[in-house]
């Protein structure tokens, strides 16, 4: 790796927010390791290399401690500081609550929940060291509404806000930011993988990953306390949840949840 070069570690590099966070990074003059637990992730390193950056891609799973560890262990083996991290990893699982698996459910909180806080604690003490850095932590409009049929997804992200927040300001005298993205519904895999694909929150419009990832890099290098990223749509949800009651936000985000096989091949809008 070119050490004159900043480095940037993204999670969840492979595909969506975090592929074009990567590809930001690349662009504004980053080097970078970037993770993931697919083999999607070693074409994103190739076409990463092909705009200039020296990349080392991480295969794991971040979901287990170990993956978390040998993650971290590949970031000390660059012997390199971290200018930047991307928290971004995360996976969602849709349904009512008592119809779903005890293991997915737990997966949802190993991943956004656990290993952001492993990886925050393994990262963080070696910027504020050097009083220098940008952190990036994914939580999710979400954050803010409880998640009728999607009650484990909307917490964690939830915990994450709160999380994020939390960091900023114990380490507002260290040179160090720490920036929560907002984004809403997002065009990547989510919502299949969340086994939402039939309902109205899978099947309507999404926003841009691209338009999500270039706001997303904006604020976090600015240090940005938060970021609400995406269509105009996103952002008056976003200012929405600030006023709306938890009751009529739950209530909506049942029928944006809930499967409608029966109009699976009609848009929502």
């Amino acid at each position: 790796m070119n050490t004159v070069k900043p480095m940037a570690v993204v999670t969840g590099a492979s595909s969506g927010i975090g592929r074009e966070l990567a590809r930001r990074f690349a662009d504004e003059g980053f080097d970078l390791l970037v993770c993931a637990e697919d083999e999607g992730l070693a074409a994103v390193a190739e076409e990463l290399r092909g705009r200039g950056a020296a990349v080392r891609e991480v295969r794991v799973d971040l979901a287990t401690y170990d993956g978390v560890e040998k993650l971290y262990a590949a970031v000390s083996a660059t012997r390199r500081p971290v200018a930047a991290a991307a928290l971004n990893a995360g996976i969602g699982q849709g349904g009512a609550f008592l119809d779903t698996d005890l293991a997915d459910e737990a997966r949802v909180i190993d991943l956004n929940i656990a290993s952001t806080v492993h990886l925050a604690k393994r990262l963080l003490p070696g910027m504020v060291e050097l009083a220098e850095g940008r952190m990036l932590i994914t939580s999710s409009v979400a954050a803010a509404v409880p998640g009728s049929h999607q009650a484990v997804y909307n917490a964690s992200k939830a915990f994450l806000q709160s999380f994020a927040q939390g960091l900023r300001d114990e380490l507002k005298d260290s040179g160090v930011t720490v920036t929560s993205l907002l984004p809403g519904p997002t065009d990547t895999n989510f919502f299949h993988r969340a086994d939402m694909a039939d309902t109205r929150l899978g099947r309507m419009r999404k926003d841009d990953p691209a338009q999500v990832a270039g706001e997303a890099f904006e604020a976090m290098m600015r240090g940005r306390e938060k970021v609400v990223a995406g269509s105009v749509r996103t952002k008056v949800q976003g200012v929405a949840n600030k006023v709306l009651p938890d009751r009529l936000k739950a209530a909506a985000h049942r029928r944006l949840a809930e499967p409608h096989p029966d109009g699976a091949d009609r848009p929502a809008h």
